[in-house]
């Protein structure tokens, strides 16, 4: 979501026992960290950090609002100022946490019944994976980019008939292409709320392709990551 910045830049920083590790690629794990006295609105993202770093990374919230720890999704970045540490720590050990903060939330003033469309691509799922087990949407289809569907990360945690997984380098998934193909055949209305989460490219494509399809750019909440 964004640059490593220092930590000794940030306030309200505690450090944070590890207490499980889930690999789901060769490069992709969640880290799940003890929640301590930490509260947070689903979409919203802390900065993690090695405990003996300087740079912290801030990572959108993966787990629910209702359980009792943090779990974040993270993609090893080569050469990264952050994802290759985290990687390296286990179970029982301890990282850098920020309080969570962020806007890219689900707007409480609209009806249960809103129909929203998340958008993603790759560990941009993250906080779509939050606004789903938090309870927040239940009219959604959530339609997630990625290269490989080795890639679709936990996906059993959404309704089957309410997750689309692009797969642009292989045949497998829902539909064989990008996002932003599957996009512009399928249109899902300007009364809708579009949710983007992902790498600029992608949400500069999907902006341009709901505006064409007439959706208000009230309508359009988007969150980078690159």
């Amino acid at each position: 979501m964004g640059k490593g910045v220092p930590a000794a830049n940030k306030i309200k920083t505690d450090l944070h026992e590890i207490l499980d590790i889930r690999h789901l690629t060769d490069s992709t794990f969640v880290l799940r960290i003890e929640k301590k006295d930490l509260e947070f609105e689903a979409g919203q993202h802390v900065c993690v950090g090695p405990p003996n770093g300087i740079h912290t990374r801030e990572y959108s919230i993966y787990s629910a609002e209702q359980d009792e720890y943090i779990e974040i999704l993270v993609k090893e970045v080569e050469n990264g100022l952050v994802s290759p540490s985290l990687k390296k720590l286990q179970k029982g050990g301890y990282v850098v946490v920020e309080e969570p903060v962020g806007y890219f939330t689900i707007n409480k003033d609209l009806p249960q019944a809103q129909k929203y469309v998340f958008i993603a691509s790759g560990t941009g799922v993250s906080p779509f994976h939050s606004f789903v087990l938090s309870g927040k949407a239940q009219n959604y289809t959530l339609l997630h980019g990625v290269k490989y569907a080795s890639e679709a990360y936990e996906s059993e945690a959404y309704d089957e008939n309410k997750y689309v997984l692009c797969t642009s380098q292989e045949d497998k998934g829902t539909f064989n292409g990008r996002v932003t193909d599957y996009l512009k055949a399928n249109h899902f209305g300007v009364d809708a709320h579009y949710y983007l989460c992902g790498n600029c490219n992608m949400i500069h494509d999907v902006y341009d392709i709901l505006e064409e399809q007439g959706v208000s750019t009230d309508n359009i909440h988007a969150e980078v990551y690159f």
